[in-house]
């Protein structure tokens, strides 16, 4: 960790950032940083460490009502679907389709009812709205329409950011009453790889602070194509472009909270095409984690996706391996683990469902074996042992029933005989009879209806009253 960080601030000190915005470049230049005979902005080892250490090193991400509000510190791990899919895959269709802004409303509903889930951002793109302010606004809308839990918010414009203002302001009550609680954030991926400030993204990671909550800069390079095929060298030009991020927010605002997205990907060199549920795909996020708490700075990282295009082993197994290693270094969020499929490129409703259970394991994994006096059992051996020799009624086997373990709802513990009787049903028939229970019945008031009202006058709202209603008969 030691080599990469340094290596990093080499990259930073002598190779630098190109295409810099002016509200970066005016501050970093007075701050000693200095634009190269190659016209890249390059930054002091000691202004990237004066940085490092000015972030703050805990960071919150608020819900609506305060019962999901999520500290993000040390090797705490929260779940959060993430995505920005362009197709969705029906519940109990094999063919995908170009996912709407009707598909945002009923994902993120669904997350809403997701134990396991403790935060939501945009996990399909509405790719019939084409404007690109109508596209933010509505994303924004549905999203905090759906559910009560943090929502992170996209913006492809930072002009944006006024509008979803003003909506929030308007939820909250008042601006004091959002401003006395953010339940938004956003940020965005303000470096292309390699090494190459993107205008736009730039300029909303800028403004991310305005919502209140902590800015989100995600680098997502992939190896072997925009970062080195050697893992260690991707480790080095990520940490060094999130390192960019970080400066561009702390530069501009300095001591605001950042959560550190290091995301590097993989490419799969036989065709370069993305591939995001592989065993290096695992190694990478787990590293990237490890090193972001090397920082003790608040972090993300992608894990959880799949490959496959069906919700099948395939998608269980990439799941399950690259999650753990994330969860079990340390990450205190990780993103694209709520159904995404396809290497990013569709959704799934049931497989939402489904990594939902996953998590909770994956959770009780994290929670770890409690050793004391009492749990060490050493009188409850002696007690059996000399008495009814199980412990199946033994009274600490009562008390810790529900506490000790996790009790699954979708994974199938019969017996194969009695699997057979009740129809052998996979998980994902019965993923899909939970998905359809609850797209069916759970409409959330999240918003006040009075105040729907004033902003469906006041902005170009997309999403149909009509849809919002048990009585649409959509499932």
């Amino acid at each position: 960790m030691e080599r990469i960080h340094e290596t990093a601030l080499d990259v930073l000190e002598n190779i630098g950032v190109a295409n810099a915005v002016p509200r970066l470049q005016e501050v970093a230049l007075k701050k000693g940083c200095r634009i190269s005979d190659s016209g890249r902005l390059v930054f002091p080892r000691t202004l990237v460490e004066d940085c490092i250490a000015g972030t703050p090193k805990t960071a919150f991400y608020l819900s609506r009502d305060g019962s999901r509000d999520l500290e993000m510190s040390g090797r705490r791990v929260h779940f959060d679907p993430g995505g920005e899919a362009i197709s969705t895959l029906d519940v109990g269709a094999n063919i995908y389709r170009p996912s709407t802004l009707i598909d945002l409303y009923d994902f993120a509903r669904l997350t809403d009812k997701m134990e396991h889930l403790d935060s939501f951002g945009k996990v399909v793109v509405p790719t019939e709205i084409t404007d690109h302010r109508a596209h933010d606004i509505n994303t924004a809308y549905a999203s905090l329409a759906g559910t009560n839990k943090h929502v992170e918010l996209n913006f492809t414009h930072t002009g944006h950011i006024n509008d979803a203002l003003d909506m929030l302001y308007l939820i909250a009550g008042s601006e004091k009453a959002y401003r006395d609680h953010p339940f938004c954030s956003t940020g965005g991926c303000p470096v292309v790889s390699p090494l190459t400030y993107g205008e736009d993204n730039s300029e909303v990671c800028i403004d991310a602070p305005r919502l209140g909550s902590p800015a989100s800069v995600i680098i997502a390079p992939q190896a072997g194509a925009t970062s080195p095929a050697a893992l260690a060298g991707t480790l080095v030009q990520a940490m060094a472009e999130t390192l960019a991020g970080l400066l561009l927010v702390q530069l501009t605002t300095p001591g605001h909270p950042v959560l550190f997205g290091v995301w590097p990907f993989v490419s799969d060199l036989r065709t370069g095409a993305f591939s995001g549920g592989g065993g290096e795909q695992a190694l990478l996020a787990a590293a990237a984690a490890q090193i972001s708490n090397f920082y003790n700075l608040p972090c993300s990282v992608g894990a959880g996706m799949t490959d496959s295009k069906a919700v099948d082993n395939q998608a269980g197994y990439e799941r399950g391996i690259t999650t753990v290693l994330a969860a079990l270094a340390g990450s205190n969020v990780i993103s694209e683990v709520g159904g995404m499929m396809g290497s990013l490129l569709g959704c799934s409703f049931e497989s939402m469902v489904i990594d939902n259970e996953m998590l909770g394991m994956v959770q009780r994994i994290l929670r770890g074996i409690e050793v004391t006096d009492e749990t060490l059992s050493y009188h409850v051996i002696e007690d059996v042992v000399y008495g009814a020799g199980h412990y199946l009624g033994h009274p600490q086997t009562l008390e810790l029933m529900g506490s000790e373990f996790l009790y699954p709802t979708l994974a199938d513990r019969k017996s194969p005989e009695e699997w057979e009787e009740n129809g052998s049903h996979d998980i994902r028939d019965k993923a899909r009879e939970r998905t359809r229970s609850i797209l069916s019945s759970h409409y959330p008031t999240h918003i006040d209806p009075a105040v729907d009202k004033v902003l469906r006058e006041r902005f170009p709202l997309q999403l149909p009253v009509e849809a919002m209603t048990a009585t649409s008969g959509r499932w």
